[in-house]
């Protein structure tokens, strides 16, 4: 009996072996299967290429509650940008803002009339404390009354190519919580009204066009008016005894971006987060709690960070092996070499990256009746585009607006000259002759 046990032993234990790798083995790639995130919506985006990693009914409206104020931030920077305002601006608290910031029920950092504010603290306690009444001091400072804001709003929404989304406010309080001071243009029952791809694609926006605005929304606190204002954001790097209960949230590389509540929204956040130069924007709409809201925001940038790896699949200068060359008329040299300008790299897990491939789709244009281009052509010139397309099982597309493929324009890789008049005289005297000759020949096959 011993010895069979001897004899048995080393197969129990490459069994448990085998069992134990099966059991610790990474969770499927397939996102809807592995990845059960509590939120009435949520999206993963990786913030390089646009491209989505996950959705979750990303398509539907739900009130964005503070997650508003993404754009009240891109706006403030844009007028920044511009010259119209500057960081040193000052202004004072009209009415308005000043009974939002009297009233307990928002948040804020508390205001006081006949004070000059200046844009960048105003600016600074809308980003970090959420602040509302700041946040209507700059637009009335920007527009000159919220309703001429709210149209700022929904024109950049629009310029942006936001699918789905209503602005009827500044900060994303529900219209009938504004009393008398409903912003002119829009209904007293209104609130705004945000998808999940659209949250993503504005904190697209705002990352890509204002990237200093991080530095601000990744500030765990700061002082105004000789106290201490709070990031909403739990999962910023809280220091030690710098709200200790909030450490356990605390993620690695996160530095944005907007959290939002309202009884009618919910718990919402929009996130980002950077680790060794990949960035993802994550967004949930609608989570149970306030703790939910992060703890769902984590299992996002986990699966993204744990899951994918941005990989250049097609390098700068990929020719499809059989369609190196284009015909070309009229040149010096009957073809011309073509190859994508700039590498194609994306986010990908798995062998993923074996099912993204290229198809070219030339300027019709530039093409003459015979499908052929007419010389002269120049070295780097765009003949057309490169269409990337994946073949995969699961593809949630990209963020960017009418955009569910990627392009990359094709170029010529060589010059090809004009061929001068003789030869191009002599080339249409022969065709010439080589159609008389076929007609004779088509002719004479038919007396026979």
């Amino acid at each position: 009996m011993k010895h069979n046990l001897k004899k048995c032993l080393p197969v129990l234990l490459a069994a448990l072996v085998m069992l134990s790798t099966v059991t610790i083995q990474p969770f499927s790639v397939k996102a809807e299967e592995s990845l059960d995130i509590e939120a009435e919506s949520a999206i993963l985006v990786d913030a390089e290429t646009g491209k989505i990693i996950y959705a979750k009914n990303p398509d539907m409206e739900l009130p964005p509650a503070s997650m508003t104020k993404i754009m009240t931030e891109y706006l403030v920077q844009e007028a920044v940008e511009e010259g119209q305002i500057s960081w040193d601006t000052t202004t004072q608290i009209s009415d308005y803002p000043y009974s939002i910031s009297a009233n307990n029920d928002f948040s804020g950092v508390g205001l006081t009339q006949d004070k000059d504010y200046t844009v960048k603290q105003l600016y600074d306690a809308m980003a970090i404390n959420s602040d509302n009444a700041t946040t209507i001091a700059l637009a009335e400072l920007i527009a000159g009354s919220e309703g001429e804001f709210v149209k700022m709003m929904n024109e950049k929404a629009e310029e942006m190519g936001l699918p789905e989304y209503e602005f009827v406010n500044s900060t994303g309080l529900a219209n009938s919580s504004l009393g008398e001071n409903v912003p002119e243009g829009t209904d007293a029952d209104a609130t705004n009204l945000l998808s999940a791809r659209s949250a993503a694609l504005l904190a697209y926006n705002l990352i890509e066009d204002y990237p200093q605005a991080l530095e601000v929304s990744g500030t765990p606190s700061a002082e105004f008016d000789d106290q201490t204002m709070t990031n909403w954001n739990w999962m910023l790097p809280h220091g030690e005894g710098e709200a200790t209960y909030l450490q356990q949230y605390n993620y690695e590389g996160m530095d944005g971006l907007k959290t939002g509540y309202t009884d009618l929204a919910g718990y919402s956040f929009t996130g980002t987060s950077e680790r060794d130069g990949n960035r993802y924007i994550s967004v949930v709409m609608k989570t149970e709690s306030e703790e939910a809201r992060f703890e769902q925001t984590a299992k996002l940038m986990d699966y993204g960070f744990n899951q994918f790896e941005t990989q250049e699949i097609f390098p700068a200068g990929y020719q499809l092996e059989d369609e190196s060359a284009i015909p070309v008329s009229k040149g010096k040299e009957d073809t011309v070499q073509v190859a994508i300008n700039e590498a194609f790299s994306a986010p990908v897990t798995g062998e993923q990256a074996e099912n993204y491939s290229i198809e070219y789709q030339l300027d019709e244009d530039r093409l003459n009746e015979d499908g052929e281009l007419t010389a002269p052509i120049e070295e780097g010139e765009t003949i057309g585009t490169a269409e990337v397309v994946y073949n995969g099982e699961e593809d949630y597309g990209y963020i960017f607006p009418d955009s569910n493929q990627q392009t990359i324009d094709l170029v010529a890789q060589n010059t090809v000259e004009k061929d001068n008049w003789f030869m191009l005289t002599l080339g249409a005297i022969g065709g010439f002759f080589a159609d008389i000759f076929g007609a004779v020949v088509d002719t004479v096959k038919g007396w026979f």
